[in-house]
């Protein structure tokens, strides 16, 4: 661990000098790290767009940077969430993008002016990291360094856990990534239970239309607020980030990527899978322009992609706990697991899991899929 040798200044990001500080400090510290994967540069820009990002129309968001000797040296961000207040009443505002080189001090001092943010707006605990939300990227990778991180999930160098427990912070929750191999078929025992509800002509499971995609997506948002309303700081999705997520489906995903199980002809369970961008977009460097763009369709279009993430999976509340539930479940999973399958996927990851979450773990589990990574979110009175 380094030491200071010159005071630390904290600075507010203004501007586009102070963005591009912000959006640039990943590309030096991770420079050695063969797992890390650069996010397009435009991309980063849009997400921390108060214009172009329909979270900031429930939150308000501060980005600051730390200098040492005229050089960025850590970031980190301090939002509040009108919605998590409304759902949740616990005065807990969120810290997140954090990135620093490896300094107690420099820590301490980004955390100093987040809390110090915090305050002001009179919140009462520092939680995360949740860049920016708890439906984005969630928790700080604490196991799992020797791959690369899939689409909208985390990476991190292994000194970050012990500053920010140095910091202050203890664990709040661990959020859990799994592996499967789509090419394996669901085990005889789960096949024969979604036979033997699919036999009745009560079930049926449909992938994603994008000629309705409204509707699908109206169908899939519900289940996923119904599926899971008592998780651990749920905070629903608007219509504004209803919207956005599906012109994001519509440019990216494939039909096939996405299934809906219906039981007596009502929406029952969903399955949505995401074509790993991360695998496209590693060697790019975070540039799209001039030719990336080229690049990035025809390997997501064309050359296809070898892995592929499942961030969403839920059954509606009134079958969880039972085995139509399961096998509701199981149905939709299967559906999308079958595509993949088909099209050479040979990587798939379910992220994330509440560590505590046994019922969706043992789904998971069953289904011969292994964690292979731990992300932690952690917090602290202020």
């Amino acid at each position: 661990m380094t030491s200071s040798a010159h005071s630390i200044e904290i600075k507010a990001v203004s501007g586009k000098a102070g963005l591009d500080a912000f959006l640039s400090l990943p590309f030096r510290l991770y420079a050695d790290d063969p797992n890390w994967v650069p996010p397009l540069y435009l991309e980063r820009q849009d997400h921390l767009s108060a214009k172009n990002n329909p979270y900031y129309q429930h939150a308000e968001v501060q980005l600051f940077t730390a200098w040492r000797a005229g050089e960025c040296v850590g970031r980190i961000s301090a939002q509040v969430c009108e919605l998590h207040q409304e759902h949740h009443n616990d005065g807990a505002g969120q810290f997140g993008f954090i990135e620093a080189e490896n300094d107690r001090e420099v820590f301490a001092a980004l955390f100093a002016a987040a809390e110090d943010w915090l305050k002001a707006r009179g919140m009462v605990c520092s939680r995360g990291p949740f860049s920016h939300s708890i439906n984005e990227e969630v928790g700080l990778l604490v196991e799992g360094f020797e791959t690369p991180p899939q689409f909208l999930m985390g990476h991190a160098r292994p000194y970050y856990d012990a500053r920010i427990l140095e910091a202050g912070y203890a664990k709040a929750k661990d959020l859990l990534a799994y592996c499967y191999d789509p090419q394996d078929d669901i085990p005889r025992a789960m096949a024969a239970m979604v036979k033997k509800v699919a036999r009745s002509g009560d079930m049926d499971v449909r992938k994603l239309s994008k000629k309705n995609l409204a509707r699908d997506l109206d169908v899939i948002i519900s289940i996923f607020n119904d599926a899971w309303s008592d998780n651990w700081k749920f905070v629903p999705m608007t219509q504004a980030e209803i919207n956005h997520l599906g012109q994001n489906l519509k440019l990216l995903v494939p039909e096939e990527y996405i299934s809906i199980a219906y039981y007596q002809g009502e929406p029952a369970a969903m399955a949505v899978s995401l074509p790993n961008i991360n695998e496209a977009i590693a060697d790019l460097n975070g540039k799209i322009l001039p030719f990336g763009w080229a690049k990035l369709l025809w390997r997501l279009k064309v050359r296809g992609v070898t892995s592929a993430r499942m961030p969403l999976m839920g059954v509606a509340k009134q079958f969880q706990g039972s085995a139509l539930g399961a096998a509701l479940g199981i149905a939709a999973i299967d559906a999308v697991r079958q595509h993949h399958a088909a099209a050479g996927t040979r990587l798939g990851e379910l992220s994330w899991v509440l560590e505590d979450n046994m019922a969706i773990r043992g789904i998971i589990e069953s289904l011969n899929a292994n964690p292979y990574k731990r992300y932690r979110v952690y917090e602290r009175a202020l």
